[in-house]
């Protein structure tokens, strides 16, 4: 156990029978970390081969059963499906009588809070949304990694005692999260992992592509020096040419990947300009060279259109005063805008595949939910 809070005894669930609908990568990990507190897994649903296969490895002689017969068996019943088909499990396992009155019943959507549960509440059910921020594999070092591992809790206020125990009982180090804050919190928790999967990825093919044969070794202590520095200092640990506003850089950085990477293009600029706003508005990057920057990143070229709205031009702007105009970094016909779409295709799920068998279509139906992981 971690050096999370201590449980007094009368606070600690009693043990229960736990069972896991939908064997993603998330379920099998916390039915085990809960078998190590003293809890008993009793049974499992899962549909894919990979599924059933993290279940056996993970949760070895527990069956695999149908929903329904897990609800029937445990006391403790983990959701561990894909976001997008969590309503509706929980509204047919209610409708069909699966729920039984004083059953816990858990979910670990980031999405979701404890409301998404109301059709199993509302027949007895008790809901707990426990979120683990961590990125799963599916293998036995999860449970492992849960140790220090903060998650994402919201409950009724008489539930909040027992949800955050069972948290530390599994190593991990509970986080309340208000319901209207769930959204928020999954967004900024699929900003820092699943963007940061895609750059290093990026950033990976790159270095091969300029001949670097390991990739991985050259980036790893880079990034993992970067990385501390952001955690310990936040905008303050802002390098590099954006931040010193060296726009030849740049330019020279565009046209590269115009020609050998067109594919990055559009997420070089859409950063540097975040970047660019971030480091302006705290005063590392100084008007002057920035305006030249925002040229480079508004068209890719080191010309803009005379008299062009500053970035963070507004009410909030946070530029110093008595420096000259500077162009806004999205601004310009050229520059790649955000889709138009006011519903544009969610991925709930940061750092975790939501179907290990994308040939299997989702399914609501409460005997057959889709397997996957949820975050």
């Amino acid at each position: 156990m971690n050096a999370s809070p201590s449980i007094e005894a009368q606070d600690r669930p009693a043990r229960l029978t736990v069972g896991v609908v939908g064997a993603g990568r998330v379920g099998p990990a916390l039915a085990a970390s809960l078998q190590l507190a003293g809890h008993r897994p009793v049974a499992v649903s899962g549909v894919s081969d990979a599924s059933v296969r993290r279940a056996e490895a993970l949760l070895p002689d527990v069956p695999i059963v149908s929903p329904s017969e897990v609800l029937a068996r445990a006391e403790l019943v983990l959701l561990t499906v894909p976001d997008d088909a969590l309503p509706g499990l929980v509204k047919g396992l209610a409708e069909t009588g699966a729920v039984r009155p004083g059953q816990l019943l858990v979910h670990t959507s980031g999405r979701f809070g404890a409301a998404v549960l109301d059709p199993a509440t509302r027949v007895g059910g008790l809901p707990l949304a426990l979120h683990p921020a961590m990125t799963f594999t599916g293998t036995p070092v999860d449970v492992q990694r849960l140790a220090g591992c903060s998650f994402g809790v919201t409950a009724p206020e008489q539930l909040r005692m027992a949800a955050e125990a069972l948290v530390i009982e599994m190593g991990g180090e509970p986080e309340w999260i208000e319901e209207t804050a769930r959204p928020l919190y999954h967004a900024a928790l699929a900003i820092g992992a699943n963007h940061l999967v895609t750059l290093v990825a990026q950033a990976m093919e790159l270095l091969h592509g300029a001949g670097v044969h390991a990739p991985d070794r050259m980036l790893g202590p880079l990034l993992g020096a970067a990385l501390d520095n952001a955690l310990r200092s936040g905008d303050a640990a802002l390098t590099g040419p954006v931040a010193r506003g060296d726009a030849g850089t740049v330019a020279a950085h565009v046209a590269e990947l115009r020609r050998h990477a067109p594919q990055a293009v559009d997420g070089y600029l859409a950063m540097a300009r975040t970047t660019a706003d971030r480091a302006l508005a705290h005063g590392l990057l100084k008007p002057e060279p920035a305006e030249a920057l925002l040229d480079v990143l508004a068209h890719g070229t080191g010309t803009h259109p005379a008299g062009a709205p500053r970035p963070s031009d507004g009410p909030n702007d946070s530029r110093p005063s008595d420096g000259p105009d500077v162009p806004r970094p999205s601004d310009g016909p050229d520059a790649p805008r955000p889709s138009d779409d006011p519903h544009p295709p969610e991925n709930d799920n940061p750092g975790h595949p939501q179907n290990d068998n994308p040939d299997h279509p989702q399914n609501n139906d409460p005997h057959h939910p889709q397997d996957g992981d949820d975050q």
